[in-house]
């Protein structure tokens, strides 16, 4: 991780990692208000392009949770609109994508583990959520526990580990082909970054979703 532009605060260091994540949210707030202001009945072109992919976005949640999706859309869209935007910093020259750094993804990984936790108890109260984690037989809560830990785990090292490596591929070639070659490798780091983007949401959308919706599972069951 460069540390070009890392932050000294008395005894705190601000790292690289940490200041771009925060570049990336303040230019999604800009993006939302400057796309949002002004707003009308009859669409303009740009309008229109939004509204679009807030509607596939909030059709992909639903498919997923047609009953609970609306809660839970705010949520999921933001890691994708984040996610998106984030793998794509490392296009920039000089910068790296916060996401190509294990404390960050974990720090996304922690938050979707929070998350089912709270939506699932949220949507069915403590003690229906809790519940869950003994069927279909009691023996089985040391799995689902270490299940939980587990998934969270993989969902951070999954976002590193593919982000790390495509920008140190793209970095490799630049060094031994020169600025020419990188063309390709530039459209495969949009490509995956829009790919990464959608597995992480995807995934997150899963596990919220079958937090959710367990209860209910194991009723008809």
């Amino acid at each position: 991780m460069d540390e070009g532009y890392s932050l000294m605060l008395g005894a705190l260091t601000i790292h690289a990692s940490i200041i771009s994540t925060w570049c990336v949210m303040l230019f999604i707030i800009s993006l939302v208000w400057l796309a949002t202001r002004h707003m009308q009945m009859l669409p303009s072109g740009m309008q229109t392009v939004i509204e679009g992919i807030f509607e596939a976005m909030e059709q992909a949640v639903l498919e997923v949770t047609p009953k609970h999706g609306r809660i839970i859309m705010p949520f999921i869209s933001t890691f994708w609109v984040f996610l998106i935007i984030a793998n794509m910093v490392g296009l920039i020259p000089g910068l790296h994508s916060p996401t190509a750094d294990l404390s960050v993804t974990s720090a996304l990984a922690i938050l979707v583990f929070l998350s089912v936790h709270w939506f699932g108890i949220r949507t069915q109260g403590l003690k229906k959520y809790l519940h869950h984690y003994l069927q279909p037989t009691p023996m089985l809560l040391p799995f689902h526990i270490i299940s939980e830990f587990t998934r969270t785990l993989a969902l951070a090292i999954r976002l590193f580990g593919n982000v790390m490596s495509l920008e140190m591929a793209a970095m490799l070639i630049v060094l031994v082909a020169g600025f020419l070659a990188p063309i390709p490798i530039l459209m495969l780091h949009i490509i995956e970054a829009l790919v990464q983007a959608y597995i992480f949401g995807m995934l997150a959308l899963i596990y919220l979703a079958s937090a959710m919706q367990s209860q209910q599972i194991n009723s008809e069951e």
